[in-house]
C-alpha cells in the first residue's frame, strides 16, 4: 500500500483541472503545467479533491503510484503559491546584479558570469548576496538553483562559494590547524 499515493489532494481555490485521455492540464493564478500519466494509473476529481489510483498491485503500479501524487501535488502547489529556492554568496567581492531573466555573479572568475533563466523561472537579488529563484515548476527551480550553485560551490577551508540559504558548510582545519591546537 502506498501511504502518500493514498492522501488525496486538495484542490485550492482558482486552481482548474482539465482531465483528458492520459493526460493532465492544471492551471492557476501563477500559470499551467501540464503532464502525461501513466496508462497504470487514474486520476479522478469529485468536489475539491483529486484522488489517484493504480489498476494493479505490483511493485511498479506501487511506485508509480505514489510519484504520479507526489507529481501531482507539486503541480497544484506551483501553479497556486509557486516554489522558491534560496541562495547565498560567502566570499570577499563575490556578488550578483540582475534579477528578472537574467543574473550576473561575480564570484572570482577573470570574468563575470551571466544566467539566463529559462521560461517559467525569474531570480529576485537583494542585498548583492543573497539571491532567490522563484518559479511554479518544483522540478525546474531546483535544477536552476543547483546549476548556478555548480558555478561556484563552497569550499571546505574558507568558506566560500555559493550556497543554499540555511546550508551548513563543514569545515576543514587546514595545514596549521593541528600545529595551533597543539601549542601551549
Amino acid at each position: 500500500m502506498s501511504r502518500v499515493g493514498n492522501n488525496p489532494i486538495k484542490i485550492p481555490n482558482g486552481v482548474e483541472i482539465n482531465l483528458e485521455k492520459g493526460h493532465i492540464k492544471i492551471s492557476g493564478p501563477k500559470g499551467n503545467l501540464e503532464m502525461d500519466v501513466h496508462p497504470l494509473i487514474k486520476v479522478e476529481v469529485s468536489e475539491n479533491m483529486l484522488l489517484v489510483k493504480r489498476s494493479k498491485d505490483d511493485k511498479n503500479s506501487k511506485s508509480l503510484h505514489g510519484l504520479t501524487r507526489a507529481l501531482l501535488n507539486n503541480m497544484v502547489l506551483g501553479v497556486s503559491e509557486g516554489f522558491n529556492k534560496g541562495l547565498e554568496l560567502v566570499g570577499v567581492g563575490y556578488r550578483a546584479a540582475g534579477g528578472g531573466n537574467t543574473l550576473t555573479l561575480s564570484v572570482g572568475y577573470s570574468h563575470p558570469v551571466q544566467i539566463d533563466a529559462p521560461e517559467g523561472v525569474t531570480f529576485t537579488v537583494a542585498d548583492n548576496t543573497k539571491l532567490t529563484v522563484s518559479g511554479i515548476d518544483k522540478h525546474l527551480v531546483g535544477q536552476v538553483a543547483a546549476n548556478i550553485r555548480k558555478i561556484r560551490p563552497p569550499e571546505v577551508y574558507k568558506g566560500k562559494g555559493i550556497r543554499y540559504s540555511g546550508e551548513y558548510v563543514r569545515r576543514k582545519a587546514g595545514k596549521a590547524g593541528k600545529a595551533v591546537t597543539g601549542a601551549k
